[in-house]
Protein backbone atom coordinates (compact mmCIF):
# COMPACT_ATOMS: atom_id res chain seq x y z
CA UNK A 1 0.00 0.00 0.00
CA UNK A 2 2.78 2.59 0.84
CA UNK A 3 4.80 1.77 -2.41
CA UNK A 4 1.48 3.02 -4.24
CA UNK A 5 0.80 6.36 -2.41
CA UNK A 6 4.17 7.13 -3.44
CA UNK A 7 3.51 5.75 -6.90
CA UNK A 8 0.19 8.11 -7.07
CA UNK A 9 2.44 11.07 -5.43
CA UNK A 10 4.96 10.73 -8.49
CA UNK A 11 2.23 10.84 -10.87
CA UNK A 12 0.38 13.45 -9.32
CA UNK A 13 4.12 15.66 -9.41
CA UNK A 14 4.76 14.89 -13.04
CA UNK A 15 0.63 15.45 -13.99
CA UNK A 16 1.25 19.37 -12.83
CA UNK A 17 2.53 20.55 -16.44
CA UNK A 18 0.13 18.35 -17.74
CA UNK A 19 -2.86 19.76 -16.03
CA UNK A 20 -1.40 23.68 -17.18
CA UNK A 21 -1.04 22.88 -20.42
CA UNK A 22 -4.64 21.14 -20.58
CA UNK A 23 -5.62 24.40 -18.71
CA UNK A 24 -4.31 26.36 -21.45
CA UNK A 25 -5.93 24.79 -24.18
CA UNK A 26 -9.57 24.72 -22.31
CA UNK A 27 -9.15 28.18 -21.65
CA UNK A 28 -8.08 28.75 -25.06
CA UNK A 29 -11.11 26.79 -27.06
CA UNK A 30 -13.45 28.69 -24.57
CA UNK A 31 -11.85 32.20 -25.76
CA UNK A 32 -11.53 31.42 -29.45
CA UNK A 33 -13.64 28.42 -30.55
CA UNK A 34 -16.18 28.53 -28.02
CA UNK A 35 -20.13 28.26 -28.62
CA UNK A 36 -19.86 31.70 -30.66
CA UNK A 37 -17.50 30.82 -32.83
CA UNK A 38 -17.76 29.83 -36.59
CA UNK A 39 -18.95 26.30 -36.36
CA UNK A 40 -16.24 25.20 -39.34
CA UNK A 41 -13.81 26.96 -36.76
CA UNK A 42 -14.80 25.29 -33.97
CA UNK A 43 -14.59 21.49 -36.16
CA UNK A 44 -11.10 22.63 -37.22
CA UNK A 45 -9.76 23.33 -33.63
CA UNK A 46 -11.34 20.02 -32.50
CA UNK A 47 -9.20 18.23 -35.02
CA UNK A 48 -6.55 20.37 -34.41
CA UNK A 49 -6.53 19.56 -31.02
CA UNK A 50 -3.19 19.75 -29.07
CA UNK A 51 -1.53 20.71 -32.81
CA UNK A 52 -3.17 24.50 -32.32
CA UNK A 53 0.45 24.92 -30.38
CA UNK A 54 2.39 21.65 -30.92
CA UNK A 55 3.68 19.47 -34.38
CA UNK A 56 2.25 16.53 -35.38
CA UNK A 57 4.77 13.63 -34.91
CA UNK A 58 7.05 15.94 -32.62
CA UNK A 59 8.04 15.86 -28.62
CA UNK A 60 4.84 18.06 -27.54
CA UNK A 61 6.84 18.60 -24.15
CA UNK A 62 10.20 19.64 -26.63
CA UNK A 63 8.66 21.11 -29.37
CA UNK A 64 5.92 23.85 -30.52
CA UNK A 65 4.99 25.36 -33.11
CA UNK A 66 4.87 29.11 -34.11
CA UNK A 67 2.16 29.80 -32.29
CA UNK A 68 3.19 27.86 -29.02
CA UNK A 69 6.48 29.64 -29.34
CA UNK A 70 4.67 32.76 -29.46
CA UNK A 71 2.54 31.66 -26.69
CA UNK A 72 5.60 30.04 -24.65
CA UNK A 73 7.39 33.72 -24.78
CA UNK A 74 4.45 34.74 -22.43
CA UNK A 75 2.81 31.51 -20.57
CA UNK A 76 5.03 28.86 -18.85
CA UNK A 77 3.00 25.86 -17.79
CA UNK A 78 5.47 25.71 -14.81
CA UNK A 79 3.91 29.07 -13.31
CA UNK A 80 0.16 27.55 -13.34
CA UNK A 81 0.61 24.69 -10.77
CA UNK A 82 -2.27 22.83 -10.06
CA UNK A 83 -3.12 24.29 -6.88
CA UNK A 84 -2.53 27.45 -7.98
CA UNK A 85 -4.89 26.99 -10.64
CA UNK A 86 -7.53 25.94 -8.15
CA UNK A 87 -7.23 28.28 -5.51
CA UNK A 88 -7.09 31.28 -7.53
CA UNK A 89 -9.18 29.88 -11.09
CA UNK A 90 -10.08 33.86 -11.91
CA UNK A 91 -6.43 35.27 -11.64
CA UNK A 92 -4.88 32.14 -13.53
CA UNK A 93 -7.52 32.82 -16.91
CA UNK A 94 -6.89 36.24 -16.52
CA UNK A 95 -2.60 35.74 -16.77
CA UNK A 96 -3.57 32.94 -19.39
CA UNK A 97 -5.96 35.01 -21.71
CA UNK A 98 -3.24 38.06 -21.43
CA UNK A 99 -0.30 35.79 -22.59
CA UNK A 100 -2.92 34.76 -25.35
CA UNK A 101 -3.66 38.07 -26.30
CA UNK A 102 0.14 38.93 -26.37
CA UNK A 103 1.27 36.07 -28.29
CA UNK A 104 -1.74 37.23 -30.99
CA UNK A 105 0.20 39.88 -31.56
CA UNK A 106 3.26 38.33 -32.75
CA UNK A 107 3.26 37.49 -37.02
CA UNK A 108 2.62 34.27 -38.17
CA UNK A 109 5.56 33.11 -40.99
CA UNK A 110 2.57 33.79 -43.97
CA UNK A 111 2.69 37.66 -42.60
CA UNK A 112 -0.85 37.73 -40.67
CA UNK A 113 -0.73 38.59 -37.03
CA UNK A 114 -1.88 34.68 -35.06
CA UNK A 115 -4.77 37.56 -33.83
CA UNK A 116 -6.13 38.28 -36.97
CA UNK A 117 -5.69 34.85 -38.25
CA UNK A 118 -7.73 33.80 -35.14
CA UNK A 119 -10.37 36.27 -35.82
CA UNK A 120 -10.51 35.35 -39.44
CA UNK A 121 -11.23 31.55 -38.44
CA UNK A 122 -8.23 30.29 -39.47
CA UNK A 123 -5.91 28.04 -37.56
CA UNK A 124 -2.93 30.08 -36.27
CA UNK A 125 0.30 28.88 -37.18
CA UNK A 126 1.41 27.34 -40.91
CA UNK A 127 3.62 24.84 -39.47
CA UNK A 128 0.93 22.05 -37.16
CA UNK A 129 1.76 19.55 -39.57
CA UNK A 130 -1.99 18.56 -39.19
CA UNK A 131 -4.48 19.39 -41.91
Amino acid sequence: MKRFVVFVGCLMCLASPTLANSTFSKFWKAEFAGADADEGFQKAVKTQGCYICHINGEDKKKVRNEYGEAIHKYLDAEDFPRDYVKENPEEAKAKILAGFKKAGEHKSKDGKTFAEKIKNNEIPATNSGKE
